[in-house]
């Protein structure tokens, strides 16, 4: 599921997850002609106009995982520790963590709408549409990331798009990834780390978000911090997989004291409020500026708080008459479980005079045949002509488990995660034999600046490419 790790940690041959998911309107990719340019393992197209086109389907299709159960073997492991839990690969999907967690990125025209903006109200509002659609990237993505060994790293430069992105693994126990994106145009810095705490209640996982979240607007002299909501995956002993988020998320302007408290609902008995954002922003004063209300796999929109309180009385008085024209066949029999997926496919109430502050893209067409990743995800593990002589070592491109299942030879990828998880453990215990410190080559320990709690902060120099002191991972 998604925006956590945890399973599999040292242990052999897989992983389990899932999460959500979406597109950004300024790909350069059109994801309605996604079929047409598939070229894989470092072919890449180059259009006419010189930009790059990347791949827009994998090497091999995404193996049936109808054979396999998750429950079968997370019964085995009832008051264990999460993370010592070993999944076969068939629940994973072929990326590394890390390279999940670039899938923020995919969204990015919110950040330079955010900088655009001379009103902070309107800045802050673009923040909060970023905040939510790094979320909705995990829509339907019903397979595990690969752990990330430690040390290993991603990057990623999309001049396209106007930023470049690195990441590390810089801790196994407790598994804690950090990373940092600035604009190619010094217009903003977005970093922060996530260690993610795993709780396993039977027919659910629950992944708690630790870290902060930081974004610096440079030319407004502005930071937001804030940290994702709760995941969960229900369904974990039978029926479909599905996941929801909730809990409050709280976005501040350090700058200006605005804050932004966005409450994602939990989906409740008959799912009413499945995938529901509700919040608003409120000055330093406490006084509420706008209301913001959407779906965070769908769409998300803003409009001033009287209009808001004036539509939810009236459909409160609406409501009362509608509920007796409800029929018993509307309403989920109560022998149902609450834990079944839920039926509700309703679409965002637009409330009149809304301003539409993001919508979710349509993925490609194969999608469903692809881990149901977007065109942004597709793109991620590809190895382009020429990329290996200039990549770290460490990089997840060159991960032969993730490459091999990508490609489509489960055995070999399965075989090779064995390996890769076998020589770290027995790196560690030489390590420790020796009584040397592991030392993260990218990122070191501090203080948010802003927050003040515990942080990882980039200590520079990645893209000077000096990779002779990179450990040997692989």
């Amino acid at each position: 599921y998604g925006f956590y790790t945890g399973f599999d940690s040292d242990n052999s041959s897989g992983d389990f997850s899932e999460a959500n998911h979406k597109v950004p309107e300024m790909l350069d990719l059109d994801p309605h002609q996604s079929n047409r340019t598939g070229k894989h393992n470092g072919e890449t197209e180059i259009q006419e106009n010189g930009i790059k086109r990347h791949r827009t389907s994998l090497p091999a299709p995404m193996f049936s995982r109808s054979d396999f159960s998750v429950w079968s073997i997370l019964k085995k492991c009832i008051g264990l520790e999460l993370s010592k839990i070993t999944m076969p690969i068939v629940f994973n999907e072929p990326l590394s963590f890390l390279q999940r967690i670039t899938e923020y990125m995919e969204h990015i025209y919110l950040i330079n709408k955010a900088c655009s903006h001379a009103d902070p109200l309107e800045r802050m509002q673009a923040v909060a549409a970023f905040a939510v659609s790094a979320v909705a990237s995990q829509w339907e993505r019903t397979g595990k990331p690969f752990n990330p060994l430690l040390g290993e790293t991603y990057e990623l430069t999309r001049e396209d798009l106007g930023f470049r992105f690195i990441s590390e693994q810089v801790s196994h126990h407790p598994p804690i990834s950090a990373f940092y994106s600035e604009g190619l145009n010094k217009d903003f810095i977005f970093h922060g780390s996530i260690y993610p705490k795993l709780k396993f209640w039977g027919k659910s996982i629950e992944a708690e978000p630790r870290g902060t979240i930081t974004l610096e607007l440079l030319k407004h002299n502005e930071a937001y911090t804030w940290t994702n909501p709760t995941c969960c995956v229900h369904n974990v002993i039978i029926g479909k997989l599905w996941l929801e988020q909730y809990g409050m998320v709280e976005i501040v302007n350090h700058s200006t004291g605005d804050k932004c408290v966005l409450n994602f609902k939990p989906c409740g008995l008959f799912g009413k409020e499945l995938h529901r954002v509700e919040g608003y922003i409120q000055d330093k004063h406490r006084r509420k500026l706008c209301v913001i209300y959407g779906k965070w796999t769908e769409c998300l929109w803003c409009t001033d708080p009287t209009t808001y309180e004036t539509y939810k009385k009236n459909e409160k008085r609406g409501g009362e008459q509608k509920k007796k024209s409800v029929s018993e066949d509307d309403i989920k029999s109560e022998n149902d479980e609450a834990d079944d997926m839920p039926e509700i496919q309703d679409t965002v109430q637009f409330i009149p005079g809304s301003k539409l502050l993001w919508r979710i893209n349509c993925r490609p067409p194969n999608s469903s045949q692809m881990y149901n990743f977007t065109s942004f995800a597709v793109s991620l593990n590809e190895l382009e002509k020429g990329m290996e002589a200039i990549l770290a070592p460490t990089d997840c491109r060159l991960r032969p488990d993730i490459r091999n299942m990508e490609n489509g030879n489960m055995d070999v990828a399965s075989k090779e995660k064995e390996r890769l998880e076998e020589k770290q453990r027995a790196a560690r215990k030489e390590r420790a034999k020796d009584e040397v410190e592991w030392h993260t080559r990218w990122f070191h320990q501090g203080t948010n600046p802003y927050t003040g709690t515990p942080d990882w902060l980039y200590s520079g120099g990645y893209f000077d490419r000096n990779f002779s002191d990179c450990p040997d991972i692989y």
